[in-house]
């Protein structure tokens, strides 16, 4: 039996003090019940908790570990930034060098804005498509999460979802008056939306490879229909890859399916672990941005220097490495267990999987959107969820999140944790 003593009482000094003890709902144990333990370490492919338990972890920060845990390159580069300074507010040479690499390995990008964090990230391209197109209606899809902007807290995903709580208290219904919700993966009701709404859509935000309510892929030309849709009625197409960019490949997701968005949003990894966020596209869209247009958008910490340093050194480490083939193989290793694992057991398993990002979900049928996703059998999570915990293997504590995979994972790694699994689904 795991002992979380330390972990446990941290938890009750929490809850005095922070609402429901934890700075994010996503760290909470609520969907699956129980406590959230504290980590102390990291390093490579694994966490120590407080109590000194070691845990194999899929969630790696919930995206941005994608070398695993400090990585030493990331570790030096932060180290030597901070000895001359953590914070400036005045432009540093680090912000240029990033934005140089980032238009670099994503050619849709000609021109791109650093900000502090996915939500800042999506929210402010949500804006200068408006302000670039002179219209106000935004397409969103159902179960897709781009930060808790208001506008954008619709059906969303992530922990909204996880709390069956999608729509948010606190956003007024005129705030998300011109955010039109579509079932993903459907292209009628996306046309039926242009129809009803001529001249009045400024673009669609898509997570190219939902994330954030589980994982489910996009169907064989459906993100090639809403580029095409988006053009023919004057609109933009804005890939939120804060999850999927510089993950799914060098290029992210537009890479890997061969998609050219008008903007695109990302951080996660572009942060080495720090937190960083960006948009960017093409430049005649971009230099609407103040100082250069009439779209207002602003941080004062944005292009901090730590953060810069921390992102130019882990697509430094990604260029000079085999990482996409590594992860790709590890991916594919660990989806063919886990569908093995679960035949064994007798378990219904939908095992979804793009790159290093996967999602099983305890279901009998494919997952091709979040209505499917909601059809799992969640209670059946809860419990695999805590037979890994105590197998020493975390995952992320919902059914509806994806997990990652890291450069530091091995190949034992996955065999442990297909073995782990292959033990826990008989139980269930």
């Amino acid at each position: 039996m795991i002992s979380r003593v330390r972990s446990e009482q941290l938890f009750a000094e929490a809850l005095k003090y922070m609402p429901g003890g934890v700075n994010s709902p996503v760290r909470a144990f609520r969907a699956v019940s129980g406590q959230p333990f504290f980590v102390n370490r990291a390093k490579r492919a694994r966490v120590w908790d407080v109590d000194g338990n070691e845990y194999l972890d899929y969630v790696g920060t919930w995206g941005p570990a994608i070398l695993g845990h400090s990585h030493p390159r990331i570790i030096v580069a932060v180290r030597a930034a901070a000895l001359d300074g953590t914070s400036f507010g005045i432009p540093n040479p680090f912000e240029v060098q990033l934005a140089k690499m980032i238009c670099a390995w994503v050619p849709s990008v000609r021109k791109v804005r650093m900000c502090n964090s996915g939500t800042e990230a999506c929210m402010s391209a949500i804006r200068l498509a408006r302000g670039f197109t002179q219209r106000d209606k935004i397409i969103k899809f159902d179960g897709c999460y781009h930060g808790h902007a208001d506008s954008l807290l619709v059906k969303a995903g992530s922990g909204a979802l996880t709390f069956g709580n999608p729509d948010s208290a606190g956003v007024p219904a005129s705030f998300t008056q011109h955010t039109i919700v579509l079932p993903f993966n459907d292209p009628e009701a996306v046309k039926a939306a242009f129809a009803a709404n001529k001249g009045q859509v400024a673009g669609i935000i898509v997570e190219p490879v939902p994330g954030n309510a589980g994982l489910y892929l996009p169907k064989p030309g459906y993100l090639e229909f809403l580029r095409d849709v988006t053009a023919a009625n004057s609109a933009l197409l804005i890939f939120d890859e804060v999850m999927t960019g510089f993950r799914l490949a060098r290029g992210g997701a537009q890479e890997r399916f061969g998609i050219t968005p008008d903007l695109s949003c990302f951080g996660k990894v572009i942060g080495g672990g720090l937190p960083v966020g960006a948009f960017g596209g093409r430049a005649e869209i971009m230099d609407c941005l103040a100082p250069m247009g009439p779209v207002y958008q602003a941080g004062t910490l944005s292009g901090n220097p730590l953060a810069m340093a921390a992102g130019i050194a882990a697509l430094e480490e990604l260029a000079a490495s085999d990482a996409y083939t590594k992860l790709e193989q590890l991916g594919s290793a660990l989806e063919a267990g886990m569908g093995e694992a679960a035949k064994s057991a007798g378990v219904p398993v939908h095992f979804s999987r793009c790159g290093s990002m996967f999602c099983g979900y305890f279901a009998s049928e494919p997952v091709h959107n979040v209505a499917e996703a909601m059809k799992s059998d969640r209670a059946r999570f809860a419990k695999y969820f805590h037979g890994m915990l105590a197998e020493g293997i975390y995952l992320a504590p919902s059914q509806f999140e994806a997990g990652f995979l890291s450069t530091a994972h091995t190949a034992a790694d996955i065999e442990r944790t297909v073995a782990a699994a292959a033990r826990v689904m008989k139980t269930l």
